[in-house]
Protein backbone atom coordinates (compact mmCIF):
# COMPACT_ATOMS: atom_id res chain seq x y z
CA UNK A 1 0.00 0.00 0.00
CA UNK A 2 1.36 3.49 -0.20
CA UNK A 3 2.22 5.78 2.43
CA UNK A 4 0.93 9.35 2.84
CA UNK A 5 -2.26 10.57 0.79
CA UNK A 6 -3.65 10.21 -2.33
CA UNK A 7 -4.10 12.50 -5.17
CA UNK A 8 -7.53 12.14 -6.45
CA UNK A 9 -8.16 10.81 -9.79
CA UNK A 10 -9.63 13.24 -12.63
CA UNK A 11 -13.01 12.30 -12.99
CA UNK A 12 -12.65 12.23 -17.30
CA UNK A 13 -15.31 11.22 -19.49
CA UNK A 14 -14.96 8.91 -22.85
CA UNK A 15 -15.97 12.28 -24.54
CA UNK A 16 -13.32 13.85 -22.21
CA UNK A 17 -10.78 11.88 -23.13
CA UNK A 18 -11.07 11.65 -26.57
CA UNK A 19 -10.03 15.61 -26.51
CA UNK A 20 -6.89 14.03 -26.19
CA UNK A 21 -6.81 11.29 -28.86
CA UNK A 22 -4.58 12.08 -32.43
CA UNK A 23 -6.34 9.59 -34.74
CA UNK A 24 -4.17 9.17 -37.66
CA UNK A 25 -6.48 9.93 -40.31
CA UNK A 26 -6.73 12.91 -39.47
CA UNK A 27 -3.40 14.27 -38.51
CA UNK A 28 -2.43 17.97 -39.66
CA UNK A 29 1.02 18.99 -40.40
CA UNK A 30 3.22 21.09 -42.86
CA UNK A 31 5.69 20.03 -45.38
CA UNK A 32 7.39 23.87 -44.26
CA UNK A 33 8.06 23.28 -40.90
CA UNK A 34 12.19 23.84 -41.54
CA UNK A 35 14.72 26.49 -43.20
CA UNK A 36 15.98 23.41 -45.23
CA UNK A 37 12.60 22.25 -46.24
CA UNK A 38 12.59 23.23 -49.54
CA UNK A 39 16.53 21.72 -50.40
CA UNK A 40 16.85 18.53 -52.25
CA UNK A 41 16.35 15.46 -50.16
CA UNK A 42 14.39 17.67 -47.06
CA UNK A 43 11.09 17.60 -48.25
CA UNK A 44 9.30 16.12 -45.48
CA UNK A 45 5.93 16.11 -43.62
CA UNK A 46 6.21 17.38 -39.75
CA UNK A 47 3.57 16.45 -37.85
CA UNK A 48 3.61 17.55 -33.81
CA UNK A 49 1.54 15.09 -31.68
CA UNK A 50 2.36 16.75 -28.51
CA UNK A 51 4.17 19.93 -28.22
CA UNK A 52 5.79 21.94 -30.72
CA UNK A 53 9.18 20.35 -30.85
CA UNK A 54 11.60 22.54 -32.72
CA UNK A 55 9.83 23.56 -35.54
CA UNK A 56 10.70 27.07 -37.22
CA UNK A 57 7.27 28.16 -38.14
CA UNK A 58 5.65 28.16 -34.51
CA UNK A 59 2.37 30.52 -36.31
CA UNK A 60 1.33 28.13 -38.87
CA UNK A 61 -1.89 26.41 -37.88
CA UNK A 62 -1.14 23.48 -39.01
CA UNK A 63 1.68 22.92 -36.97
CA UNK A 64 -0.02 23.53 -33.32
CA UNK A 65 -0.14 19.89 -31.48
CA UNK A 66 -2.67 17.13 -32.25
CA UNK A 67 -3.37 16.83 -28.85
CA UNK A 68 -3.71 19.98 -26.97
CA UNK A 69 -2.24 18.12 -23.88
CA UNK A 70 0.76 20.27 -22.57
CA UNK A 71 4.10 18.85 -23.17
CA UNK A 72 5.77 18.42 -19.71
CA UNK A 73 9.24 16.78 -20.21
CA UNK A 74 8.94 15.74 -23.49
CA UNK A 75 7.09 16.75 -27.15
CA UNK A 76 6.03 14.06 -29.91
CA UNK A 77 6.10 14.24 -33.39
CA UNK A 78 6.58 12.68 -36.45
CA UNK A 79 7.56 13.06 -39.76
CA UNK A 80 6.63 11.21 -43.15
CA UNK A 81 8.57 11.69 -46.17
CA UNK A 82 9.07 9.42 -49.84
CA UNK A 83 12.61 7.74 -50.79
CA UNK A 84 15.88 9.40 -50.06
CA UNK A 85 13.98 12.81 -47.88
CA UNK A 86 14.45 13.60 -43.99
CA UNK A 87 16.40 15.95 -42.39
CA UNK A 88 19.51 18.31 -43.14
CA UNK A 89 22.06 18.10 -40.33
CA UNK A 90 21.26 19.62 -37.00
CA UNK A 91 21.58 19.82 -33.38
CA UNK A 92 19.89 20.23 -30.47
CA UNK A 93 20.50 21.33 -26.90
CA UNK A 94 17.83 18.42 -25.59
CA UNK A 95 18.62 14.29 -26.53
CA UNK A 96 15.75 13.05 -29.59
CA UNK A 97 15.26 9.70 -30.03
CA UNK A 98 13.75 8.36 -33.47
CA UNK A 99 11.51 5.30 -34.03
CA UNK A 100 10.92 3.81 -37.27
CA UNK A 101 7.50 3.29 -37.94
CA UNK A 102 6.68 2.16 -41.56
CA UNK A 103 10.19 1.24 -43.96
CA UNK A 104 13.79 1.61 -42.90
CA UNK A 105 15.46 5.15 -42.25
CA UNK A 106 19.60 6.18 -42.32
CA UNK A 107 20.37 8.33 -39.29
CA UNK A 108 23.99 10.06 -40.00
CA UNK A 109 25.64 12.10 -38.11
CA UNK A 110 29.23 13.99 -37.65
CA UNK A 111 32.07 13.33 -36.15
CA UNK A 112 35.80 13.72 -36.48
CA UNK A 113 36.66 11.00 -39.35
CA UNK A 114 32.88 12.87 -41.04
CA UNK A 115 29.65 11.83 -41.68
CA UNK A 116 28.30 8.65 -40.43
CA UNK A 117 25.29 6.59 -40.90
CA UNK A 118 23.20 3.64 -39.33
CA UNK A 119 20.41 1.79 -40.76
CA UNK A 120 17.47 1.72 -38.68
CA UNK A 121 14.32 -0.93 -39.29
CA UNK A 122 10.96 -0.72 -38.01
CA UNK A 123 10.61 -0.26 -34.44
CA UNK A 124 14.70 0.03 -34.06
CA UNK A 125 15.48 2.99 -31.94
CA UNK A 126 18.09 5.49 -31.22
CA UNK A 127 19.27 8.14 -28.89
CA UNK A 128 21.03 10.91 -30.47
CA UNK A 129 23.23 12.70 -27.80
CA UNK A 130 22.81 16.38 -27.17
CA UNK A 131 24.97 18.76 -28.72
CA UNK A 132 25.70 15.77 -31.73
CA UNK A 133 24.95 16.97 -35.97
CA UNK A 134 22.50 14.04 -36.82
CA UNK A 135 19.91 13.89 -39.71
CA UNK A 136 18.03 11.13 -40.90
CA UNK A 137 16.89 10.05 -44.69
CA UNK A 138 14.40 7.52 -45.16
CA UNK A 139 15.66 4.32 -47.39
CA UNK A 140 12.57 2.63 -47.95
CA UNK A 141 9.88 2.60 -50.75
CA UNK A 142 7.04 4.29 -50.37
CA UNK A 143 5.97 6.62 -47.81
CA UNK A 144 8.03 6.29 -44.72
CA UNK A 145 6.87 7.50 -40.98
CA UNK A 146 9.22 8.11 -38.52
CA UNK A 147 8.58 8.32 -34.69
CA UNK A 148 10.73 11.59 -32.98
CA UNK A 149 10.90 11.95 -29.36
CA UNK A 150 12.50 15.45 -28.33
CA UNK A 151 13.07 16.69 -24.48
CA UNK A 152 11.46 19.34 -23.40
CA UNK A 153 9.22 21.08 -22.52
CA UNK A 154 11.30 23.92 -24.28
CA UNK A 155 13.13 21.86 -27.02
CA UNK A 156 14.73 24.89 -27.67
CA UNK A 157 15.65 25.75 -31.49
CA UNK A 158 17.62 24.13 -34.10
CA UNK A 159 21.09 24.47 -34.75
CA UNK A 160 21.79 24.01 -38.24
CA UNK A 161 25.62 22.39 -39.56
CA UNK A 162 26.12 26.13 -41.36
CA UNK A 163 26.60 24.36 -45.09
CA UNK A 164 22.66 23.71 -44.58
CA UNK A 165 22.23 27.80 -43.89
CA UNK A 166 24.31 28.16 -46.38
CA UNK A 167 22.48 26.15 -49.12
CA UNK A 168 18.71 27.54 -47.51
CA UNK A 169 19.64 31.21 -48.42
CA UNK A 170 20.62 30.65 -51.92
CA UNK A 171 16.85 29.38 -52.49
CA UNK A 172 15.59 32.63 -50.60
CA UNK A 173 14.64 31.10 -47.20
CA UNK A 174 16.53 32.30 -44.02
CA UNK A 175 15.43 33.00 -40.23
CA UNK A 176 15.31 35.81 -38.36
CA UNK A 177 16.52 37.02 -34.87
CA UNK A 178 13.98 34.89 -32.93
CA UNK A 179 14.58 31.53 -35.11
CA UNK A 180 11.14 31.81 -37.22
CA UNK A 181 11.61 30.73 -41.16
CA UNK A 182 11.54 33.18 -43.28
CA UNK A 183 11.28 32.76 -47.16
CA UNK A 184 8.46 30.09 -47.52
CA UNK A 185 4.92 31.19 -48.05
CA UNK A 186 3.16 27.37 -48.27
CA UNK A 187 1.87 26.05 -45.04
CA UNK A 188 1.19 22.47 -45.21
CA UNK A 189 -1.24 20.28 -46.18
CA UNK A 190 -3.36 17.55 -44.24
CA UNK A 191 -1.97 14.09 -43.88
Amino acid sequence: MPEGPVAPTPNISPTEMEGYVARFHKLRGSEEAFVDSRLPGARRFKINLIGMGVVERTSLPELRPNIPLPALGFNLGMIQCDPGNGASLHSHTTEEVFMPLVGPWAVTWLNEAGEQEIILQPFDCIHVPVGVYRGFRYVGEGRGTLLTLIGGPDAGKVAWEPSVLARAAAQGVSRNAEGEVEGLTDGGRNA
